[in-house]
């Protein structure tokens, strides 16, 4: 009954996660529909009898202009998502510092990970090592070209091997749940997002640095700050949505990956003695990218946003590891 009950919850999970990432192209397209409603609004004023400024939105014109550069702005969004898709392996390596790991440099790690694939019929990942003295691990790839496991210094050197033995497998759980690939994909909307909104930003900023206020004295002139301001905040609200649902489904993974790395080694307790570690000293603090950390298996301590109540728990990439020990310990 346990082993049918989680993978009721894995179905459900994927499901969810499925319509988490759909929205990712629809917060896009929403805010450029948004956007052009407010160009269309200022663009389309005219005055009163008695003097004053009318403005009303003409949406045939809205809609037409959408769909004409629809495929523009798909075209341009699709290829940068297949490029940053793609090289995810390259940048992820760049951004840690990891280094391959051969069975002639580390035998008793590598052979942890090779015994645990060959265990649940599994491709051998790649594994990778970070020179970390602190205690961290996190999987990534998006095939079976790209799948690895990357691990610390510290965890391989502080953990003993039945607590080694239950990360690597909370890790090999995450590629076969293909939560690798899921994440990937959402940093990379995320990115997507963030790069559009900052540059609205220094589109605004130059706007006021290079005389915004003596335009906004001819006609039209606040017009064209005002619009990139408001396409400012429909970008950042974007960034916001397109943040809650990475963070979501970051959440919802750990606690299926947990499971299935105390199911593969069938030694719970073991994982929940490793956390309990980790928590004491989570690293990869250098890495100070808190899209790539958000795959880590602890969030590392020094990038902890440090809010409070429900907002930190809205915001957490991770569930609270007592809870995750407290599971753990009751599997």
């Amino acid at each position: 009954m346990q082993y049918v009950g989680v993978q009721s919850q894995i179905r459900k999970n994927n499901r969810l996660t499925i319509l988490l990432l759909l929205m990712f192209p629809v917060i896009i397209l929403g805010t450029i529909w948004f956007f052009l409603v407010a160009v269309n609004y200022f663009d389309g004023g005219y005055y009163l009898e008695d003097g004053t400024m009318a403005h009303e939105v003409n949406f045939a014109s809205v809609n037409a202009y959408f769909l004409h550069i629809l495929p523009y702005v798909l075209g341009a969004v699709g290829l940068w998502f297949v490029i940053a898709y793609y090289g995810n392996a390259s940048m992820i390596m760049a951004a840690t510092k990891a280094q391959p790991l051969k069975r002639s440099d580390n035998p008793k790690v590598y052979n942890i990970v090779e015994n645990l694939c060959m265990s649940i019929g599994m491709d051998m990942p790649q594994v990778n090592i970070v020179n970390d003295p602190q205690l961290n691990a996190f999987a990534s790839g998006i095939n079976k070209k790209t799948y690895a496991v990357t691990l610390t210094t510290g965890i391989i050197d502080r953990l003993n091997d039945e607590e080694l033995a239950g990360v690597i497998a909370h890790e090999l759980t995450h590629i076969r749940n293909h939560d690798t690939k899921l994440l990937i994909t959402s940093i990379v909307f995320v990115g997507i997002v963030s790069t559009i909104m900052t540059m609205l930003l220094r589109m605004l900023y130059y706007s006021f640095m290079s005389g915004g206020s003596r335009r906004s004295k001819k006609e039209g002139g606040g017009s064209v700050v005002l619009i990139i301001l408001i396409g400012v905040v429909l970008a950042a609200v974007a960034y916001f949505f397109t943040l809650l649902t990475r963070f979501a489904i970051s959440r919802k993974r750990e606690y299926m990956a947990d499971a299935g790395g105390a199911e593969i080694t069938g030694n719970p307790l073991a994982l929940a003695s490793a956390l309990r570690k980790i928590s004491g000293d989570p690293g990869l603090d250098a890495v100070n990218r808190a899209d790539i950390a958000q795959m880590f298996i602890m969030y590392p301590d020094e990038m902890e946003p440090g809010l409070l109540g429900a907002v930190d728990s809205l915001f957490s990439t991770h569930p609270d590891v007592k809870k995750r020990i407290a599971i753990l310990e009751q599997f």
